[in-house]
């Protein structure tokens, strides 16, 4: 069977960085205070005339030189994002012009912090299907642009950024997404979301949450789906050997791998430096520790994400 193998990756961080220190000075906030409820220390700051699409591509050339591919060899471009460039046109076929292709398809995926899962799931049935060979997976956000900078309870959560991978159909056995899954529950709407939109208020708005609450639910339905994942491909959370989770919130990584008995080495942690960089967060996690070597050829992976609406998922890959 064609495997859908992920042959490169590569990130993009603003370099503006934003510290806590620096927030002390504009919100009734302290840097101790943000540190021991979320674990977050920075965040990156897209520049005033860097978009969404600028971190994407920058994103994306750096998976492309990691795949040893060319830009010509793609034939998919899938960004997930909240926070695209215009209500339209996609961002993803800004993306593909600005990395000069005009052949193939591109395309948008909105589920918040789960994008990037979501879009697993769609570019392994794509390359499955044989409707592409090659695909571009983005995950970019600009979330500043959509924070309320005087609400401390939210805005200290979250910066911006990008990450990408290349996956490829490939008849390697055993090896590249083995199973993902994607849910939805959108009855908790109230719990997380942003309070404007083209066709509700005519603005973009600002971004709302209840995060006690949403806290509760990440862990639980995060847990579960984890487990579930690996249930069906016949195997347990213990065969894992590496867990790539949305990095939202220091507590929710130990609350969930508390409750699935993980060792904390084995859960890959970048929110101090970048915060919540919501569909970009889990390839950010995942470039870091295969550059750092962490992850290594050969090794097991699952990947999870919640988000907004909720939307939550996990992918399973041999990397």
């Amino acid at each position: 069977m064609t495997q859908s193998v992920l042959k490169g990756i590569g990130s993009y961080l603003p370099k503006k960085i934003l510290t806590n220190n620096e927030l002390e000075a504009t919100i009734d906030t302290t840097d101790v205070w943000i540190r021991e409820r979320t674990g977050i220390a920075q965040r990156h700051i897209a520049a005033q005339n860097e978009y969404t699409s600028d971190l994407a591509v920058v994103a994306a050339k750096n998976a492309l030189q990691d795949a040893n591919m060319s830009i010509q060899d793609i034939d998919l471009i899938i960004v997930a994002t909240t926070t695209p460039d215009y209500t339209f046109p996609s961002t993803a076929t800004i993306v593909q012009k600005k990395l000069g292709i005009k052949h193939g398809a591109a395309f948008d995926i909105q589920a918040v912090c789960s994008g990037f899962i979501y879009g697993m799931s769609v570019a392994d049935s794509m390359l499955k299907s044989g409707a592409a060979r090659n695909v571009l997976l983005i995950g970019a956000e600009t979330f500043s642009r959509i924070l309320d900078w005087s609400d401390r309870s939210t805005c200290v959560l979250f910066g911006d950024g990008a990450g990408a991978v290349i996956l490829s159909s490939d008849d390697m056995k055993e090896s590249g997404i083995l199973n993902t899954l994607i849910r939805s529950n959108g009855e908790h709407r109230e719990l997380l979301y942003v309070d404007g939109g083209a066709s509700r208020s005519e603005n973009v708005g600002k971004l709302r949450m209840i995060g006690n609450q949403v806290f509760r639910h990440a862990v639980k339905d995060i847990a579960a789906i984890m487990e579930e994942c690996a249930e069906g491909y016949g195997l347990s959370i213990a065969d894992i050997d590496w867990f790539v989770p949305h990095q939202a919130n220091q507590r929710i990584l130990n609350g969930v791998a508390k409750r699935l008995n993980l060792d904390k080495e084995q859960v890959i942690s970048t929110v101090a430096s970048h915060a919540n960089t919501s569909a970009a967060s889990v390839p950010l996690a995942m470039d870091s520790a295969i550059k750092d070597k962490r992850i290594k050829r050969g090794d097991l992976i699952m990947l999870e994400a919640f988000g907004g609406g909720f939307t939550w998922g996990a992918s399973l890959l041999r990397y």
